[in-house]
């Protein structure tokens, strides 16, 4: 048996990956103690799986598939900047989402569910929509003066929307120039 590092997560669209792009270029001077998401790994994470053994993965995509199947395409609107665990003292910095249908916090529940009954492990915080701009370097370290100000300064600016019409079951390979990632299955919604 081998395992595979996996997570679920939705697509970000490429107006949205490039707002968000455009925003890291301005903010990435301000604090060099931040590792930043490279724009072609942006993606919204429904769930993290951490290490699934290769003949569970059918199982998971029929997981997946009983919690998408009475959820229609839904619409999600990225807007402002903020941070975890908090705006004051960040260690992550993201994008807000806004889910006015409620669906996609439905899907993440469903998710939640229907994975803890194949032996995956809840989350125990609830969840919050957001799109990763970047991480400390350091567990202990927090973002600086300069950046914290910034976030706050475009705390309203808008970023895009998207129709959520599908979701993907990636697949995670780190090496030394960061995490690469594939899709192992799409779900579409319908």
């Amino acid at each position: 048996m081998q395992t595979i590092r996996s997570f679920i997560s939705i697509p970000v669209p490429p107006a949205v990956t490039a707002a968000a792009g455009k925003i890291m270029k301005r903010l990435k001077p301000l604090d060099q103690g931040f590792k930043w998401v490279p724009i072609d790994n942006f993606h919204l994470t429904l769930k993290f799986l951490g290490e699934v053994d290769n003949v569970e993965i059918p199982d998971v995509c029929k997981a997946i598939r009983r919690v998408t199947d009475p959820i229609e395409p839904f619409e999600l609107r990225f807007a402002g900047t903020g941070g975890f665990p908090n705006a004051e003292k960040p260690r992550i910095l993201y994008v807000g989402v806004d889910d006015p249908t409620g669906n996609l916090v439905q899907l993440v529940a469903g998710l939640e569910k229907q994975l803890a009954d194949l032996g995956f492990k809840p989350e125990p915080r609830d969840y919050t929509p957001h799109l990763t701009l970047g991480r400390t370097r350091s567990n202990s370290r927090r973002a600086g003066e300069e950046l914290v100000a910034a976030i706050s300064d475009l705390a309203d600016t808008p970023f895009g929307e998207m129709v959520v019409d599908e979701v993907h079951l990636m697949a995670s390979f780190l090496d030394k120039a960061g995490p690469t990632y594939q899709v192992m299955d799409t779900i579409e919604l319908d």
